[in-house]
């Protein structure tokens, strides 16, 4: 469990959490049924964002899509669309959009409007005497993707997975350990043997430390390597170091919830609730920018938002420790707080 389930999900997540929105379902009513019309509707499939839902001449038809939820949006095309462009060079388009998913919504309309925008152009250059082409003012532009060329999707996902599965299994596995000590009743032997709180604690800690460097390994190596073809541009000294310190913390933080729970059952509960704030404030899901102020400020302390930085810096980037020496201080702050409090408040009794 410990090693097969973190690969598995790191195998399959990256293809299911792809938050590119693609195969917006459409609706266009073509009441002009002209050659240009159709020309637009092909032009709007053609792209990879769209599949047609429906095409035909009602309105109402196409709006009971919208109310099945079958349809994002709806192009209306009115009729004499083509003749009003020929006659009075200017035409007009109806858009509704289906704004149940506001992130879906916004980008589905800029995506069509973005390529109506480039139809348009489209037909003002064939009408124009190929002399005067060329007096047009033109704007080119030529766009340099750095750090992920080919715009990879799973580049941006795999690394902040593969970090949030070494904290699960770190902290979980961490925080269940002194707890099955104190169900099995085996802590009453350990504290009235002469180990000391520091040594018991060092004890604990080493085991998943090594197993976290090793699950971390297997993912970087086989799966995100050989199946997604990332292959980190940064220092593996960097990427190590701070993986070092990064599971002195998150393990600390496991250790710390041992020693308060009782059972199992309050270690498994107290460990999913702080992970899971961890990860839906840790900018892996969204972005961090995109939340509110007081949102941004937790997420300064959040040990996984740290980590899926580096993690993006040092693999996408190639960035040294001199780029991450603000997130390599606060884990090491974090590290720090969390072990000095686990060895505060494990208590030996006899």
């Amino acid at each position: 469990m410990i090693v097969a389930m973190p690969l598995l999900q790191l195998l399959i997540l990256p293809l299911a959490a792809d938050y590119e929105i693609k195969n917006i379902n459409i609706s266009i009513v073509d009441h002009d049924r002209s050659s240009l019309s159709r020309k637009l509707a092909d032009r709007i499939i053609a792209s990879k964002y769209f599949i047609m839902n429906d095409y035909g001449d009602s309105f109402n038809s196409s709006f009971q899509q919208f109310q099945k939820d079958h349809s994002d949006l709806i192009l209306e095309i009115p009729k004499n669309f083509e003749a009003n462009l020929v006659r009075e060079q200017k035409g007009s388009l109806f858009l509704a959009v289906n704004a149940i998913n506001g992130t879906k919504a916004l980008v589905g309309s800029s995506y069509l409007s973005r390529i109506i925008s480039t139809f348009n152009y489209d037909i003002l250059i064939e009408r124009i005497p190929a002399q005067k082409i060329n007096q047009i003012p033109m704007l080119e532009v030529t766009s340099l993707n750095w750090f992920n060329p080919c715009m990879n999707y799973p580049f941006f996902m795999v690394p902040g997975i593969l970090v949030a599965l070494v904290t699960i299994v770190g902290s979980i596995m961490c925080a269940l350990n002194i707890v099955v000590e104190k169900e099995s009743g085996t802590i009453e032997q350990i504290n009235v043997t002469p180990i000391g709180k520091f040594t018991f604690i060092l004890g604990k800690l080493i085991p998943f430390w090594l197993i976290g460097i090793f699950i971390f390994s297997l993912g970087l190596f086989i799966i995100a390597r050989l199946v997604y073809g990332i292959i980190p541009v940064g220092s593996l000294w960097v990427l190590y170091g701070f993986l070092s310190i990064y599971l002195v913390a998150i393990l600390g933080f496991g250790l710390l919830i041992s020693t308060y729970s009782a059972n199992q059952q309050q270690a498994m509960s107290l460990a999913f609730f702080f992970i899971m704030i961890f990860l839906l404030m840790s900018g892996l899901f969204t972005a961090i920018e995109s939340m509110p102020d007081w949102a941004q400020w937790l997420a300064r302390f959040n040990p996984i938002t740290s980590f899926i930085e580096v993690m993006r810096m040092v693999v996408l980037k190639g960035s040294s420790f001199a780029d991450i020496e603000k997130q390599l201080w606060t884990i090491g702050g974090m590290a720090i707080f969390f072990n000095t409090w686990a060895i505060i408040n494990y208590r030996k009794r006899s």
